[in-house]
C-alpha cells in the first residue's frame, strides 16, 4: 500500500515517505500478523548493487597493483562461486572465506604474493557501501513496520558482520528485533534450523509462527522453507512465485496492507 504523505528519497534510491498510515488508514485497528521475517539479498538490498560493488571493488584492486582488470574479475568471479559451490547440502560457507580465498586466486594466477587482507579488505567494504542501493519500497516498508510496533527479524544466507554493515549503512540497524544469518546457525535456507533458529527468539517476545509471514525472494528457500516452519510468505518477485505462497506481490508497499488491516 503508498504510503500517504510526501515522498523523501534516501541516499540509496529507496523513494518512499517514512511514516505509517494513521489508524483509519490502514494500520492500527486489527493486526493480521504480528511479525514479518525479511531476507535481505533481493528483498532489502537491490542483488545488482552488491554486484556493481565487487566490480568497483576488482577495478580499484587492478589499478593498485597493475593486473588486467578483466581476467582479475574473471579469476575473481570464478574462484568465489568455486567457494560457495563446494558447501555440502544446506552447508553455509562463509562469504568471507569466500573473498579470501578469490583474491588470492586473482594474484596467484600471476604468480604472486596476494596483499594483506588488511590491505583489500577496506577497499572491498567501502566499495560495496557505495554502490549499496535498496529495493524500491523496501526502507520505507521497513520503517513504517517498525513505527507501527511490528516485531521485525530477518533470516537471510549472508555473514553476520556484512549484514549489520548494510543495515547501519542504511539506517534501520535499530528495526530488526533480532538477525538469523547463515553464518551465526551454519546452513543456509531452506534448512529449517535457519527458521527454527529465527522463531526461537520470537518466541521470546511472544511471537507465534502462525502470527508471522516470511518475505523472501527464493520460492525453495524462502518460501517453501518458511511454510514448513508455519509462517505464512510473502513471495517478492516471479522467482518466489509458487503454490505454497501466501502472497505475491512486486511492490514491497504492500506489505502494509497484508500485515495490518482496519475491519
Amino acid at each position: 500500500m503508498p504510503v500517504d504523505g510526501p515522498t523523501r528519497p534516501t541516499a540509496h534510491g529507496d523513494d518512499t515517505a517514512f511514516t505509517p498510515p494513521a489508524p483509519g488508514c490502514g494500520m492500527g485497528e486489527h493486526r493480521d500478523y504480528d511479525a514479518v521475517f525479511w531476507d535481505i539479498g533481493g528483498v532489502i538490498v537491490e542483488l545488482a548493487s552488491i554486484r556493481e560493488g565487487y566490480a568497483a571493488f576488482l577495478a580499484e584492486l587492478a589499478a593498485e597493483h597493475g593486473l588486467d582488470p578483466d581476467p582479475a574479475v574473471e579469476r575473481w568471479k570464478r574462484a568465489l562461486g568455486e567457494h560457495f559451490g563446494a558447501a555440502e547440502g544446506t552447508e553455509y560457507r562463509t562469504a568471507a572465506e569466500g573473498y579470501r580465498r578469490a583474491t588470492a586466486a586473482v594474484f596467484e594466477a600471476e604468480g604472486r604474493e596476494p596483499p594483506p587482507e588488511s590491505a583489500w579488505r577496506p577497499i572491498l567494504d567501502r566499495s560495496l557501501d557505495a554502490a549499496l542501493r535498496t529495493e524500491p519500497g523496501a526502507i520505507g516498508t521497513v520503517r513504517a513496520l517498525d513505527e507501527a510496533g511490528i516485531y521485525q527479524a530477518v533470516i537471510s544466507d549472508v555473514d553476520t558482520a556484512e549484514a549489520m554493515s548494510m543495515f547501519d549503512e542504511l539506517g534501520i540497524d535499530d528495526c530488526f528485533a533480532h538477525v538469523t544469518t547463515s553464518e551465526a546457525v551454519g546452513y543456509k535456507k531452506p534448512d529449517r534450523r535457519m527458521f527454527e533458529t529465527a522463531l526461537d527468539r520470537a518466541a521470546e517476545h511472544g511471537i507465534d509462527a502462525g502470527r508471522g509471514v516470511m518475505v523472501g525472494d527464493r520460492y525453495e528457500h524462502d518460501i517453501e522453507g518458511a511454510s514448513a516452519l508455519g509462517l505464512d510468505a510473502i513471495a517478492y518477485g516471479e522467482d518466489a512465485s509458487g503454490p505454497v505462497a501466501t502472497y505475491q506481490l512486486s511492490n514491497l508497499r504492500d506489505i502494509l496492507d497484508i500485515v495490518t488491516v482496519r475491519r
